[in-house]
């Protein structure tokens, strides 16, 4: 069963995702020892539930061991290697520069539109 297959819902069981990945629960429990950025939360009764992002990271985990062939230490690296990249991109400042240019070029256009207006 493909996670775009299942009904969108808050929180899956173990056995769900398990069925979902196609990955039994007790590499399941191993993955979350061996990789920090996986911890799914627990119940009051120390049942564990997944998310949607949780998911996402275990396709990826999978993916990479068990189609690209990384080592456990090699997966753990790509995955905080694309963590760290997604992360950059969001730092990208932007130019005051060029935004005030950009910003001084769209106010010359919307007066010569007004220009061009007020003659008709």
């Amino acid at each position: 069963m493909a996670i775009s297959q299942t009904p969108k819902r808050l929180y899956y069981s173990i056995s769900d995702v398990s069925e979902m990945v196609g990955v039994k629960p007790h590499v399941l429990r191993y993955w979350e020892s061996e990789f920090s950025l996986l911890k799914p939360k627990k119940s009051k009764a120390g049942r564990r539930t997944y998310t949607q992002k949780e998911i996402k990271l275990i396709l990826l985990i999978k993916k990479l061991l068990y189609e690209q062939r990384f080592t456990l230490e090699g997966a753990k690296n790509r995955i905080h290697e694309l963590k760290k990249a997604k992360f950059h991109q969001l730092e990208i400042p932007f130019d005051q520069r060029l935004i005030s240019e950009f910003i001084k070029d769209i106010r010359k256009d919307l007066e010569e539109i007004l220009q061009v207006l007020s003659k008709e």
